[in-house]
């Protein structure tokens, strides 16, 4: 036998033990698969019996009865919530663009853990653009926390999350499409309502979060926090190619499908939201007679859900939507500006992230509100992702925006992104 040879008995022992643990390993590979399963089939009961519940929980009575922003109306505990977490549906008071009473649903969720004795610090999630119509609501889906993008990481930091669906969704009203004040308001709003769920334990500190027209509601946002809601604590907003310049954003897209798709959603709420300003006409003005004719079928549809049935109507409208570019055509110039971001000057830090391969809210765009922010002596972080596209931004942004969120506590490092 030579020196460091093993006993013929310890060979023999080492397949047992391999053995035995490829057994251990397995016995908790099907136990967790069984308790896999077991959650699949609960959530998936659940989220069956939530949309049996839904069309008595959206339908409000009328007139509506009158609350302060942020107040609830209507309360219900989400059954489908994932292990680990306690959630629920949410029916607010906010305020529209003439700021009237309205109502505004949501969804806020939480760990299930001991929140801290100060309470939890929430993010507001701002979504990308799902639709117009009121049935394209986030929290009406089958999974209400689909589209809340880095849900599992922020509540993996104790965060709580609060994220409106925005004027026009879910409850039945008119749409709050690309309007800065109602989306921002809905935004702000589903944070004091989630301070009104007791079981929620919801601090007053809150961080802004948004990704595309949630970017642009997210610094709308920031930007009235102080004004509309002096009694939150506003330490921060994020945002992932955000749809800050209207003006760039329809210069850029209106010769595309995406841009098709876009005036469609906005044109109706424009229409309304200031019909005490413009006549419909004169919002109208600027559609083809093909254009006009198709925007109420395309803005009754839900982005990502109705794809092909957009698709086959925006398709042959392309390169014949618009007269003209909405940018430079009046009154649609000034309407745009007047719902872009950068009216007043963001106080908190502020973290961009920005998709290199974006073809939807161009690199330069995004520079191009950057470059404003850093005029104004805004405190940014600003990071841009090679090959990207608009869709993945806010995915690729969140290592960054975890390593973002602890410097907003105490002494920050200086900011990198105006050099």
């Amino acid at each position: 036998m030579h020196n460091g040879d093993a006993p013929p008995a310890a060979h023999a022992r080492r397949p047992r033990r391999r053995r035995r643990a490829l057994l251990v390993i397995a016995a908790v590979l099907v136990a967790a698969l069984a308790l896999l399963a077991v959650e699949v089939a609960r959530r998936t009961s659940a989220e069956q019996d939530d949309v049996r519940t839904d069309p008595a929980f959206y339908a409000l009575p009328a007139p509506l009865p009158t609350g302060e922003p942020g107040s609830i109306i209507r309360l219900q505990p989400i059954a489908s919530a994932p292990v680990g977490t306690k959630a629920w549906r949410v029916i607010y008071h906010s305020r529209d663009l003439a700021d009237e009473d309205i109502a505004v649903s949501g969804v806020v969720i939480v760990p299930d853990t001991p929140a801290p004795d100060e309470g939890r610090a929430v993010v507001s999630w701002a979504h990308p653009t799902t639709g117009a119509a009121p049935r394209c609501a986030p929290s009406l889906g089958l999974d209400p926390f689909e589209y809340i993008e880095g849900m599992h990481e922020l509540l993996a930091e104790g965060y709580a999350i609060a994220a409106t669906d925005y004027p026009g969704l879910g409850v039945d009203g008119p749409s709050s499409y690309l309007l800065g004040i109602p989306e921002s308001h809905s935004v702000l709003d589903v944070v004091r309502a989630a301070r009104h769920i007791d079981a929620a334990e919801v601090s007053e500190r809150v961080v802004l979060w948004g990704h595309s027209q949630g970017g642009q509601a997210a610094l709308f946002a920031a930007e009235r926090a102080s004004v509309y809601a002096p009694e939150l604590k506003l330490e921060g907003v994020a945002v992932a190619a955000p749809a800050a310049n209207l003006n760039a954003l329809m210069t850029d897209d209106i010769v595309n499908l995406s841009g098709v798709t876009i005036a469609s959603f906005a044109i109706p709420a424009y229409e309304a939201a200031y019909a005490d300003r413009y006549t419909s006409a004169e919002i109208t003005g600027i559609l083809t007679p093909a254009g006009l004719s198709a925007t109420p079928d395309m803005a009754a549809l839900c982005l990502l859900t109705q794809n092909e049935e957009l698709h086959a109507i925006a398709d042959p409208l392309v390169g014949g939507y618009v007269t003209s570019d909405p940018a430079t055509t009046e009154p649609w110039q000034t309407l745009l500006q007047e719902n872009s971001a950068g009216h007043s000057p963001i106080t908190v830090p502020v973290f961009v992230g920005q998709g290199e391969a974006d073809e939807l809210v161009l690199p330069s765009a995004t520079e191009g509100y950057v470059n404003l922010l850093c005029s104004q002596k805004a405190d940014v972080t600003f990071r841009r992702y090679p090959g990207v596209t608009h869709g993945l931004a806010a995915y690729a942004a969140l290592p960054d925006l975890l390593l973002w969120l602890p410097t907003l506590h105490g002494e920050r490092p200086p900011a990198d992104g105006c050099r």
